[in-house]
């Protein structure tokens, strides 16, 4: 027989695990003393023990560790178990494997540029969204060509959806598309979030549209004006090519914040990407 210390000992676990196992009737002593409340072991309990860290180590929580011990669940269910343990290590693995491949490329761009960048880029799923919608042409992407449309077409709706009596619930989001054949002049797609039960009746001069979820978009906060965006465009695709993405669509602002100064203003820029 083990008093709790030594048998704590040679099983490599805390007096405080072994006493957790008995109340919860994973590792019972084989004796206490009925008058000091002592706990003694068998050394054949060892094996027990051992099986109880092996699973736990694996990743099993200590309700599976005790059906396993204790015959509840067949070679069938324990294969399973073994088989979802094996999807989450995965998972993480990965997950970590994506998070590396991060930390990396931040050093290698304080290393080249000698300073933190403050363009910080998360990837994330954008939900779809039922929004009121206009649409005009610029010449270029240029932001000489853009800003005289989009003002306009941003007012313009705005006026339209007050007329109309359709209030906005969200912020407003621009879309930009090539003309086919268009020798570079681009479609630009403002649109304004809206609740779901406004029908696309063409009553009011604007479509209403669902603009899709995007699943996987890489995302920078720009702040400042729509005409000083470089810097931010440029971290974007630094971050998407040094992290295994490519660009997977056209890409959309969200604005957050639009003051009347636009150095103030601040604007989620947002790249549809997948895995390269």
């Amino acid at each position: 027989m083990f008093n709790i210390g030594d048998f704590a000992k040679h099983g490599r676990v805390s007096v405080r695990m072994l006493r957790h196992y008995d109340a919860i009737g994973l590792l019972r002593p084989a004796r206490v003393d009925p008058v000091s409340g002592y706990r003694c072991y068998e050394a054949a309990q060892l094996a027990r023990l051992n099986r109880v860290i092996a699973l736990k180590d694996l990743g099993f929580s200590l309700q599976q560790v005790r059906a396993v011990l204790d015959e509840e669940v067949d070679a069938a269910e324990l294969r399973g178990m073994l088989r979802l343990r094996r999807a989450e290590l995965a998972a993480a693995m990965a997950a970590d494997a994506e998070r590396l491949t991060r930390v990396e490329a931040r050093l290698r761009t304080i290393e080249s540029e000698g300073t933190m960048s403050t363009h910080d880029v998360v990837v994330k799923r954008v939900p779809s969204v039922r929004a009121a919608e206009l649409t005009a042409v610029a010449a270029s992407y240029g932001p000489e060509d853009v800003g005289p449309v989009i003002g306009p077409l941003f007012e313009e709706l705005c006026g339209l959806l007050a007329a109309a009596g359709v209030a906005e619930t969200g912020p407003s989001v621009a879309r930009y598309e090539d003309v086919p054949d268009g020798d570079g002049a681009v479609l630009v797609r403002v649109a304004v979030p809206v609740g779901a039960a406004v029908e696309a009746d063409g009553r009011h001069g604007f479509a209403v549209v669902d603009l899709p979820a995007i699943e996987e978009a890489a995302t920078v906060v720009h702040r400042g004006s729509m005409d000083d965006t470089l810097g931010s465009v440029q971290a974007l695709a630094r971050f998407i090519d040094e992290n295994g993405y490519r660009s997977a669509g056209y890409a959309r602002e969200l604005y957050l914040e639009c003051p009347d100064d636009r150095a103030g203003w601040v604007t989620e820029l947002q790249e549809p990407v997948v895995r390269g």
